[in-house]
């Protein structure tokens, strides 16, 4: 039992939180890359284009922290060329943009968006309709006394429009929502955490020293 709830607790914090940071994700990464091609012309757009580069890849490691704890195993972070010893201050403000994994980055900073849009809400309809059905009997009787209120779903159903079976039907719905809410949890973390994978990781082979994600996308840049 604890090892469920710390699933949910887990991929309902993945769903919840990792909206947010899609939104910052994509926010920067429009915006950025909008305006350094528009400015590309004039070379100005260039050191625009790195800078979002720069920002997406540390949006990106954010990312691949949380993965582990919804996949259940380790991912490893994809390397990033270093600037040659030696180079000129052109060279190093351009260098985020020299790996082919901070394409990836950016990439992922725009299409992951309506993948983490959809995994909230799907978490926070569950969740919600699990809180209230279960506590309706607490409340409900207030409710059904709302002149018109009480038309729903009872009568759709073809039950007696009253405040016996308005409650009942509503807590028996948040009796279904409850039971529903692991799977349907889990399958919206790894609805997102699966797009992060495929843009974001590359595999972690058995060899490779057990760190933490922290310790490993440090020790990686």
């Amino acid at each position: 039992m604890r090892a469920l709830q710390r699933r949910l607790a887990t991929d309902t914090r993945y769903t919840l939180l990792g909206l947010p940071l899609a939104l910052a994700s994509f926010s920067v990464t429009v915006v950025g890359v909008s305006a350094g091609l528009g400015a590309a012309v004039a070379f100005v757009g260039l050191p625009v284009l790195a800078a979002t580069a720069a920002a997406s890849r540390h949006l990106a490691d954010l990312e691949r922290v949380a993965l582990p704890g919804v996949l259940g195993h380790r991912v490893a972070r994809p390397p990033y060329t270093p600037a040659p010893e030696g180079a000129g201050w052109f060279r190093r403000t351009m260098n985020p943009l020299a790996s082919g994994q901070a394409w990836m980055d950016l990439l992922h900073g725009i299409i992951a968006f309506p993948f983490a849009l959809v995994s909230f809400v799907l978490t926070a309809t569950w969740w919600i309709g699990a809180a209230a059905g279960l506590t309706f009997p607490l409340y409900g009787w207030a409710i059904a006394r709302i002149p018109g209120v009480g038309d729903g779903v009872p009568e759709w159903l073809g039950f007696y429009d009253d405040p016996t079976t308005f409650v009942i039907v509503n807590t028996v719905a948040g009796v279904l929502f409850a039971l529903t809410l692991v799977p349907v949890v889990r399958m919206a973390a790894l609805f997102k955490a699966g797009v992060a994978q495929s843009l974001l990781t590359r595999a972690a082979f058995p060899q490779e020293p057990a760190v933490t994600q922290e310790q490993a996308w440090l020790a990686g840049r």
